[in-house]
């Protein structure tokens, strides 16, 4: 990893909707274990808006959803069905295959809607990449949640500062959300062997008074970490942990070490092989594979 924030690209989705992505990027093809990272919202959706997303399938990794507004639908081929609301932590392993949708739940279907959240990718190692797929759901109230300084942290992934969260993880992964009340403070050691931390609105500042640029992804060096939160308080994430053996290749939805496991992916779904999500009948087209 290179030093120097990563400032990402926008995208313009239906319904107003925009989408960050910061990762993966020329600075940092991963941190850690993650290789993706989307930053969607905060919108107001209006009633008429379409935030829907049909089955779609992955390979390789797991998708790792958290949201500070709103609420989600995820359906898989797993058949799980689950409500994802603010504060609580979904996880979902890929492994050698899975289909999810992502939908609006019925009761908010017709009226506005706040969204705004998070979506990553955590890349399975190599020897976990054909293992079962499964699907964890932790409640917010689940998550371990301690008072540091002056802010509030919430461990949502990983073992850190004294606590340890109850998502499993195939590879040593680190996910922080903190908060500080206006003016508060918060000195950290170093919590991983590779790091970052992104703030997804104004607020944060540094030891010297300057911002932290926000929506941006600040690539962390293996030092202490000092915040402070300006006027209004602020709100950040930290990610990372230990580096992969090897950074593996992504296509579309599919990660994996070796080019064939993609191009058979793709194949795979082109010809219906996937399993299907129950009650579900679209699925999303993927682009052209290019041999």
């Amino acid at each position: 990893m290179s030093a120097g924030p990563i400032t990402g690209h926008v995208t313009a989705l239906p319904g107003g909707m925009t989408v960050r992505r910061l990762l993966p990027a020329a600075q940092a093809r991963a941190v850690g274990p993650f290789v993706f990272f989307d930053h969607f919202g905060p919108i107001t959706l209006q009633p008429d808006a379409g935030s829907d997303v049909g089955g779609h399938p992955h390979i390789g990794l797991a998708t790792v959803t958290y949201l500070f507004e709103g609420a989600m639908l995820h359906r898989d081929s797993l058949g799980t069905e689950q409500l994802i609301e603010p504060g609580a932590l979904n996880w979902m392993h890929a492994g050698s295959g899975i289909v999810h949708s992502e939908r609006t739940p019925p009761a908010l279907v017709g009226q506005a809607r706040r969204l705004h959240g998070l979506q990553l990718w955590v890349a399975l190692p190599p020897d976990q990449t054909q293992s079962a797929p499964h699907f964890q759901h932790v409640a917010a109230s689940a998550l371990p949640q301690l008072k540091l300084q002056d802010a509030s942290v919430r461990l949502l992934v990983g073992e850190a500062l004294g606590v340890r969260s109850p998502v499993r993880t195939a590879w040593p992964t680190l996910y922080i959300d903190l908060q500080l009340p206006p003016g508060g403070q918060l000195t950290l050691p170093p919590l991983a062997e590779q790091w970052a931390l992104y703030a997804p609105e104004a607020g944060l500042l540094r030891a010297d008074g300057s911002s932290w640029t926000h929506q941006q992804m600040h690539l962390l060096p293996t030092e202490p970490l000092h915040v402070q939160a300006g006027p209004e308080g602020a709100r950040a994430v930290l990610i990372g942990g230990a580096a992969l053996p090897q950074l593996p290749r992504m296509w579309w939805n599919f990660v994996a070490y070796d080019r064939a496991e993609l191009a058979a992916a793709a194949a795979r779904w082109a010809a219906g092989g996937f399993d299907p999500i129950p009650g579900e009948t679209d699925r999303v087209p993927a682009p052209p594979w290019r041999d």
